[in-house]
């Protein structure tokens, strides 16, 4: 099976085109970003427009560890934002004023050239302001037509990417052949969104290439004594034991309803699945997998839970 360390890694920059809808279980509020199971269940469904044929070689892309893929993570500007470490740094809290440790605390991410400066407790929260919003929340008033005359109006939370800002993923690939469906599949999505309430047109992007840093290069192929995870992920029963050995993370319930539209005659919900945040850290690397978290249906629904790396001092 191939090793992450002898991995290629590309980036790709999601330019949206309109608002986005990704939701955080509630209808009138949006997250800013979307985790690498919510990529992949996208790039399912356009591999399955494809053919079968198509969607079993991204899966098995997948499941081999030939195929990576990281949550989507703000970018402003030339500044490429990783996920806050949990991992203990060097800031005396009980040293600093109240509002000081605010900062921190609220900070879930951070640019990447900061990583190490945060671990030592040299960043400064002067800094951290400094690096401004890569959008902001807004509220958009849609309607709902019951019956034949009754227009019923909604909201739906938003999120609005400035000018200069947007997402991007990070794709580990074994080779360029690998590389090329994955990237085609990007691009494909591009046109329909993701997201939710695509049909109202959220969630549209321009797909660019990305240019990773020589030190974010370093930390996805380097050998480090602690990594963080970059993505939404899950060991195997037989890795878990190992993985949780010395490691700092949180937990997350990834939930959701089946999209296919021949899964069952109604809308039905996945299965619950706990995985570990991105931005958990651990000493031993495991290889996550990917589950099947169909529940009654008509075929089975896949959870991609596999980590992509990144080393930290």
């Amino acid at each position: 099976m191939t090793g992450e360390f002898l991995m290629k890694f590309k980036a790709y920059k999601l330019q949206f085109l309109s608002d986005v809808h990704f939701g955080n279980g509630t209808l009138g509020k949006s997250d800013s970003t979307f985790h690498a199971d919510t990529l992949f269940s996208a790039l399912c469904q356009e591999a399955l427009k494809s053919g079968e044929h198509c969607l079993q070689e991204l899966l098995s892309f997948a499941e081999n560890g030939e195929l990576l893929f990281s949550d989507a993570m703000p970018y402003i500007g030339d500044d490429y934002f990783v996920p806050k470490p949990l991992i203990k740094s060097d800031h005396t809290v009980e040293e600093k004023e109240f509002n000081t440790r605010k900062v921190f605390k609220n900070m879930k991410f951070l640019p990447e050239s900061c990583l190490d400066n945060f671990i030592a407790g040299s960043l400064k929260a002067e800094e951290v302001e400094s690096w401004g919003h890569p959008g902001f929340q807004k509220i958009k008033v849609s309607a709902s037509i019951r019956g034949e005359s009754k227009t019923l109006p909604y909201r739906v939370g938003v999120f609005s990417f400035g000018e200069n800002a947007g997402l991007y993923t990070i794709v580990g690939y074994e080779n360029e052949n690998v590389c090329t469906i994955a990237e085609n599949l990007l691009s494909s999505l591009s046109f329909c969104g993701i997201g939710g309430r695509i049909r109202s047109g959220l969630g549209r992007f321009e797909l660019y290439p990305g240019k990773l840093s020589e030190s974010m290069m370093k930390r996805l192929t380097g050998t480090f004594t602690t990594y963080m995870t970059l993505s939404v992920s899950l060991p195997k029963e037989t890795e878990m034991a190992e993985s949780v050995q010395d490691s700092s993370f949180l937990l997350t319930k990834r939930s959701g309803f089946v999209a296919s539209g021949n899964y069952a005659d109604e809308y039905r919900r996945k299965k619950d699945l706990f995985v570990f945040s991105s931005g958990s850290c651990f000493k031993n690397r495991y290889q996550g997998n990917i589950y099947d978290v169909s529940s009654g249906g008509a075929h089975p629904v896949y959870r991609y839970a596999k980590p992509l790396f990144a080393g930290v001092k």
